[in-house]
């Protein structure tokens, strides 16, 4: 806020003069139980002014007022200085900025790689994801806003035992069907025999389970009855939640070892070997998902600058593992696999390569990290990833920090938490996820509903219904998704979101189409420099919240948190509305006031625009 940072300059100037020392100030904004705009808490001062709360606020708010022109007046209550800013203030923001606010902000012009989606080839973007490609591009777009060179990144997944899944189901049971021939798109098409393979395994194991837990192990290949035997003991002597975890571990070591799981091993090292007929199934099925992909992307509104492949960069990964291993970073087992020893950095021994040669997440995600600043010389890489990873992360940027990598330290993990719907928690391997294309149409279909019952779209054509429903509904979509700190799991419920009433993206886009409808029937010039005598307090209110934008976005670029700018959105909505309703624009008399109103709603018509795209939310004309 440019009002804040200047009475804090002057506060500072104020110490300097009366007591000798230079310290940085920090303001509060006014408790609405006193009178005034910003607060200042002496009492830190008190060590060098040498005199109580009451003498060193009063010193300081009289200097204040004698030096600048900003403030109108103050009052001490104990230690706390209350200062008004003057209406001249307002009046010189409202002319200053009528057609030239807001701007992108100038600064060290950083240059930060993004990285967010980051999907697997083998399923259909869902609800998680849409938190995930929301996020990312909103801090995109917010860091850039703050003068950072910022490039969007996507790292695809489309390599490993899960992407083999959908592969093998889909060779043991696809005859030749294709999502042309379905009818499908092509993500949903490969999801649904990634879902296959999950529920075959299921049915080829689930008796076995049952068989092990009971000492029945004739199932059992004979090379593992030692282990099956000790797994069966460890069942027998648990009791409650523990023979529940026992029970979790035969079943994960029986589906490990079934025949479906040793031929999709085979599958990815058939592929890491290079087999033709495995690279041209997965050539194949990787099309249909990306095809599928970005009909997802184009709707939710994201895009990506460079896009970044697994199978590209798991080999640069085993170089690094080379390296590793030659400069004693990483250490080798008898049985060829490669680790990290973490131990003194409070984790733990991490596995870097498996024994069979074929790479694991941290290999390949290794790989990525040089080429990303091989390619882009970036000073910070960014990545968005679910708060499950956290612990990944710290071993990626640990391991890069001991290979002696420059950008090691720029490495970040915006960690963000799980959406669940009121339906409960999805899991992928069951089939019962609520796709992202499934969200996105529900909300277009919730605002249709709304829209319709409130006669909101009486008199457009078809083609109008269609756009203004398809933003309604993102809109709604998009502000319910940000205005929570990425950092908090939450709950995400499409009837609430889509409320033109509540503190929703529908609610600022209305408060958005009602000022165009003002200003198309404008007939005034907003060029001119106005002077009211005196301003309304929602006039004050509302100037005192467009000016706050560059330092909301500027705290948002920092803590990479888009949930500040959702806020002050909602909050910039409801301060126009409440100016709407206590003071007069159209019908006004006074020309100069009615001027003066007018170039607010433009300020604020132009605020709320540029908010709402750092959201990545299409604004509408009318509602």
């Amino acid at each position: 806020m440019q009002a804040e940072q200047q009475l804090a300059q002057v506060i500072s100037n104020a110490i300097k003069v009366l007591y000798g020392e230079q310290m940085a100030v920090v303001l509060e904004t006014t408790k609405p139980d006193f009178e005034g705009d910003f607060t200042f808490v002496v009492f830190p001062l008190l060590r060098i002014s040498k005199k109580n709360p009451e003498q060193t606020a009063q010193e300081i708010g009289q200097f204040v007022l004698e030096n600048t022109p900003l403030v109108r007046d103050f009052n001490v209550i104990k230690g706390f200085l209350n200062f008004v800013i003057s209406d001249s203030y307002y009046i010189q923001f409202a002319n200053n900025n009528c057609s030239n606010f807001p701007q992108t902000l100038q600064a060290d012009n950083s240059r930060i790689m993004v990285e967010y989606s980051a999907p697997n080839t083998n399923k259909p973007l869902h609800v998680g994801h849409a938190r995930n490609n929301i996020l990312g591009y909103s801090i995109s777009q917010i860091l850039q806003y703050a003068g950072n060179n910022v490039t969007m990144a996507n790292l695809i997944n489309d390599r490993g035992i899960h992407i083999c899944k959908s592969m093998l189901a889909y060779q043991m049971h696809g005859n030749g069907e294709t999502p042309q021939s379905t009818g499908e798109k092509g993500d949903a098409f490969v999801g649904r025999y990634y879902v296959k393979f999950e529920t075959e395994l299921k049915n080829a194991t689930s008796a076995i389970i049952d068989e092990v837990c009971t000492g029945n192990f004739s199932n059992i290949p004979s090379i593992s009855h030692a282990l099956t035997t000790k797994l069966y003991e460890n069942y027998e002597k648990a009791v409650g939640d523990s023979k529940l975890k026992a029970k979790d571990v035969i079943k994960d070591w029986v589906r490990n070892n079934s025949k479906l799981m040793q031929d999709c091993r085979q599958m990815l090292l058939d592929w890491e070997a290079g087999n033709n007929e495995v690279l041209e199934l997965w050539h194949l099925m990787n099309n249909w998902v990306y095809s599928g992909f970005e009909q997802t992307y184009k709707r939710m509104g994201v895009r990506f600058d460079t896009y970044f492949y697994e199978s590209n960069t798991y080999k640069l990964g085993k170089d690094i593992v080379e390296e590793g291993v030659q400069k004693g970073v990483f250490y080798k087992k008898e049985d060829g696999s490669v680790w990290v020893d973490l131990s003194n950095d409070g984790l733990d021994h991490k596995l870097i390569l498996r024994a069979d040669g074929t790479s694991v997440y941290i290999t390949q995600d290794m790989g990525t990290a040089d080429l990303k600043y091989e390619n882009f010389k970036i000073d910070k890489s960014i990545y968005v990833v679910g708060n499950e990873q956290e612990y990944h992360f710290k071993v990626l940027q640990l391991i890069m920090k001991k290979l002696g990598r420059p950008y090691a330290d720029g490495i970040f993990h915006l960690s963000y938490g799980m959406v669940d719907l009121p339906d409960g928690k999805m899991k992928s391997r069951e089939g019962n996820v609520v796709d992202s294309d499934e969200l996105m149409q529900k909300m277009v279909e919730e605002a249709h509903t709304r829209t319709s019952e409130l006669g909101k779209t009486d008199g457009m054509s078809l083609e109008e219904v269609a756009i203004l429903n398809e933003r309604i509904g993102m809109a709604a979509l998009k502000m319910f998704l940000l205005k929570v700190d990425p950092k908090k799991r939450m709950l995400f419920n499409p009837k609430e979101s889509i409320d033109l009433q509540g503190d929703t993206g529908p609610f600022v886009l209305y408060t958005y189409a009602r000022i165009r409808s003002i200003m198309r029937k404008c007939t005034d010039e907003l060029q001119s420099m106005v002077s009211p005598k005196e301003l309304l307090i929602v006039e004050k209110e509302l100037i005192k919240t467009i000016d706050s934008f560059n330092s909301v976005v500027l705290d948002s670029a920092r803590t990479y948190n888009p949930s500040k700018v959702a806020h002050f959105c909602i909050e910039l909505a409801k301060s126009f509305n409440k100016f709407y309703a206590q003071a007069p624009v159209l019908k006004v008399e006074d020309k100069e006031i009615r001027v003066f109103r007018l170039q607010l709603c433009s300020i604020t018509e132009r605020t709320i625009a540029a908010a709402l795209q750092l959201l990545g939310i299409d604004t509408v004309e009318r509602m």
